[in-house]
């Protein structure tokens, strides 16, 4: 034990000082090492790995005691790895360590792949019992460098059907829950990921987002959720901005940034330092001039936060963009429910068809009436859209708005139909708020911002220009300073 404190005031210290590199962040007092190694931030575990402070064998059993406690009641870890198999990946990680073969900086630490991507050997369900059985044959691009990093898979995170909406249930593996509480649903698609993190059955988390999936389970499980700007996980034709991307999830923003730098296709910037907030300009979005419905308590806590920034010298003013954001929604909706030819040979099967949920075959009959026309005005939105963030970033750093339009709601429904009285006319207007920043292709990050007097978690989305991904970072990193929301950790049960 004497040994393992010394390591932690080591880590702390050179946290502090670190420069030239990433800095690093933990909730740890100086002179205490954690009684459960899961309390470790997943930059903390990696370093206690690499200087021999932990063994992966160790960290390994931590973490599938913990998760055999927590697991049956949360459903974050579906298609878990057998444990004998993976004490021996563990203990082959620690032979390759005492070789002096380091593989990266997830070396022997525990990861499971989010459902929706193929990782050789495991299960590849995404979440629907037409592929309830298939197993994946080869890395998808986001495993294999995951895996090259270091990591030993231990199964998959949960989610929606093929990803489509954002409450992680399934017909295969049933729902998830959130951390806070797992009567409540963890968001989606991603909510498996962010369960696992907030529960802490996972040190770190890859997810994916279209329309918030880092985001939203990010703030309904209390951990960071960031989307970056497109390209910077996936190569992109020059001057194309997909809706879709993978990216990071973290117990801290710390965390984040290091899995980032092993998914990004590119080199990103080795140095990430929290930025100073007096330097810094907030355009606050609110609920859209009323646009958005929301839920009542939604935007007041992100309001407090933004005090918070305020009191550190930040500027924050209340903003609207310049623009038709009925035009946004419709431009929105042509583009998603273009992309669901892929689905066309299931839909058209009566037997396969009848095993997809009814939101997947509305978005497939969807597609079919849309036309070239239909497309080509859904562009030329998309573009004036460009201008106009443009436009807003020239005035603002960022731009801010609640993660979600509603706290977390019970698991048993699918989506919400209703909010504060107005209804909800497709299974994902109630995730509009979002689509400001995957329709701009912009970096993204979701910030806890606490929970409401039910205990319901709740997040902000910090928006940045196109391309500037380590400004939005650096901003997190801040905001970890001025406030204690990522530290706040649920009771679980």
């Amino acid at each position: 034990m004497p040994t393992r404190r010394r390591f932690l005031q080591d880590s702390i210290k050179s946290s502090i000082g670190l420069s030239g590199s990433l800095l690093f962040h933990t909730n740890l007092m100086a002179s205490e090492m954690p009684a459960d190694i899961t309390e470790l931030s997943a930059s903390n575990l990696s370093m206690a790995i690499q200087q021999k402070e932990v063994s992966c064998a160790e960290v390994m059993q931590a973490y599938l005691s913990r998760i055999h406690r927590y697991n049956p009641v949360y459903n974050a870890i579906v298609s878990l790895i057998e444990d004998d198999e993976l004490l021996n990946q563990a203990r082959r990680a620690d032979a390759e360590l005492a070789r002096g073969e380091y593989r990266g900086w997830m070396h022997g630490m525990p990861h499971a792949i989010k459902d929706v991507r193929g990782a050789a050997g495991l299960p590849f369900t995404s979440g629907s019992p037409l592929y309830a059985e298939r197993i994946a044959e080869t890395d998808h691009p986001l495993a294999a460098a995951i895996r090259g990093a270091g990591a030993i898979f231990i199964g998959k995170t949960n989610v929606p059907e093929f990803g489509l909406g954002s409450q992680s249930y399934n017909p295969v593996f049933g729902a998830t829950g959130s951390a806070w509480n797992p009567a409540l649903t963890s968001g989606g698609s991603s909510g498996g990921a962010a369960s696992g993190l907030g529960t802490h059955m996972l040190p770190s988390a890859d997810g994916s987002d279209t329309m918030g999936s880092l985001r939203n389970p990010g703030a309904f499980n209390g951990v960071i959720g960031f989307r970056p700007s497109i390209g910077v996980t996936a190569e992109q034709p020059p001057g194309e901005r997909s809706i879709s991307t993978t990216g990071p999830m973290g117990r801290n923003t710390a965390d984040a940034i290091r899995l980032l730098k092993t998914l990004a296709v590119k080199p990103l910037p080795e140095s990430y330092s929290p930025m100073n907030l007096s330097e810094v300009r907030i355009g606050w979005m609110g609920n859209l001039d009323n646009y958005l419905a929301m839920e009542s308590g939604v935007t007041e806590l992100c309001e407090v936060c933004l005090n918070s920034l305020s009191s550190a010298a930040a500027k924050v003013d209340a903003v609207q963009p310049q623009f038709n954001l009925s035009d946004l929604w419709l431009a929105w909706t042509t583009i998603r429910h273009s992309g669901r030819t892929g689905y066309y040979d299931n839909y058209n099967d009566p037997e396969s068809r009848a095993l997809m949920k009814p939101e997947l075959q509305w978005e497939i009959e969807q597609s079919f009436v849309l036309t070239d026309s239909d497309r080509g005005l859904a562009n030329r939105i998309r573009n004036d859209w460009y201008q106009e963030l443009d436009r807003l970033f020239d005035e603002y750093d960022f731009l801010a708005l609640p993660s979600a339009q509603v706290f977390p709601y019970p698991k048993a429904i699918h989506w919400p139909e209703e909010i504060a009285g107005r209804q909800m006319d497709t299974y994902h207007r109630w995730m509009e708020v979002v689509i400001l920043a995957s329709m701009g292709g912009i970096p993204v990050i979701n910030l806890p911002v606490g929970t409401d007097e039910l205990g319901r978690p709740m997040g902000m989305q910090i928006m940045g220009r196109f391309g500037e991904d380590k400004r939005v970072l650096e901003f997190a990193l801040a905001y970890e300073q001025v406030t204690d929301y990522v530290q706040r950790r649920p009771q679980l049960e």
